[in-house]
């Protein structure tokens, strides 16, 4: 499909196309080949895939007949029962909307989300099938179009306000590239400062930190759907880094969905920890390292994943040494606008992203 750029000239998206042509070569190397089944909570990592189940995992037993399990086994019961009519029906419901059928008979949302999950993994199934959604956060913006399951027509392309992430889209516009963007601060920022418009064709969307279920899934279809260029924007801090991995990478709980979440075709584009020293950011605006910051960096330099990314280990290396941490905010240090007029689209010309 041709692209026909409303921002910058197609000169600009010329790193960025060869990128893309990277990408495709190594899908038809088999570099996304599907995941094995397997239930959780045990997990394995495969670089095409992320973090998944393995097959020799520990289980556990919920038996009707035992004082200790026989009120978790109604539970799932009274769940199991809830979603057999809803896939009869053809219609959804959200995990909200499944604990206020009877909240006092649940106890606490956990329960049910919990429960749900169990299901999910025993039947080998995504959460779409058994028809429970989840309540979006996330919000997305730039040159996307698409159509609601009630049919209604969203477009965002040429708005300076974002939407929420759909549950489930059809109908989807091509773009040159994604951003995903940690914090819903930033994001706002980028808006106000018309990043997408001057970008265009792009799409920008935040999960407001650790990313819900429907903004992740909302990624993983845009990289199924086009196979575009998808970058991360984070703080150089161990937080910013574990939300990244888990866009990247899935989550141990979610491990047994991988293949549904999971894009490892993600590159860090930004906050660096080298960006710190490059940009001579100021050490006023740079944040010492906490005890539980440095034991979250110490476990995601163990995780098997982090030996497939040499570049990224030395980034983090540098936040090891240096033992401070910076927040995007810290560009502004340089010009208020910096990040939106020369961090990103420099990173984007160039190539800055590992």
């Amino acid at each position: 499909m041709a692209f026909a750029p409303m921002g910058p000239d197609a000169s600009f998206f010329e790193v960025l196309d060869q990128h893309r042509a990277f990408l495709l070569a190594d899908l038809r190397r088999g570099g996304e080949e599907s995941p094995r089944g397997g239930t959780r909570p045990a997990s394995r990592f495969e670089d095409s895939v992320g973090l998944q189940m393995v097959s020799h995992r520990t289980t556990r037993k919920i038996k009707s007949d035992s004082p200790k399990s026989v009120q978790n086994f109604a539970l799932i019961l009274k769940i199991l029962s809830m979603i057999y009519k809803l896939v009869q029906s053809n219609t959804y419901a959200t995990k909200r909307d499944i604990y206020y059928t009877d909240s006092q008979l649940f106890g606490n949302q956990t329960i049910v989300d919990n429960i749900i999950n169990d299901i999910s993994c025993l039947l080998k199934v995504p959460r779409r099938s058994l028809h429970i959604l989840s309540t979006s956060k996330g919000l997305i913006a730039g040159n996307l179009s698409y159509i609601e399951e009630d049919g209604t027509r969203v477009n965002c392309t040429g708005c300076s306000t974002a939407v929420a992430v759909p549950s489930n889209i059809q109908g989807l516009r091509n773009a040159k590239f994604l951003l995903i963007v940690e914090k819903d601060a930033t994001f706002q920022r980028l808006l106000d400062d018309n990043f997408c418009s001057k970008m265009s064709p792009c799409i920008m969307v935040t999960g407001k930190g650790v990313p819900d279920l429907n903004t992740r899934l909302l990624v993983k279809k845009l990289w199924d759907l086009f196979h575009i260029p998808v970058f991360a924007l984070v703080d150089a801090d161990p937080h910013g880094i574990e939300i990244m991995c888990i866009y990247k990478y899935g989550s141990m709980s979610m491990s047994f969905e991988a293949h549904n979440l999971t894009v490892p075709a993600i590159r860090w584009l930004g906050l660096l920890p080298s960006d710190i020293k490059r940009l001579n950011i100021p050490k006023n605006t740079l944040i010492p390292l906490t005890k539980r910051d440095q034991m979250k960096l110490d476990s995601i330099l163990k995780r098997p994943y982090v030996t497939c990314q040499p570049f990224w280990r030395k980034e983090m290396e540098i936040m090891v040494d240096s033992k401070m941490k910076a927040e995007i905010q810290a560009l502004t240090f340089i010009s208020s606008d910096y990040l939106s007029k020369v961090y990103l689209p420099n990173k984007l010309k160039f190539g800055g992203w590992i």
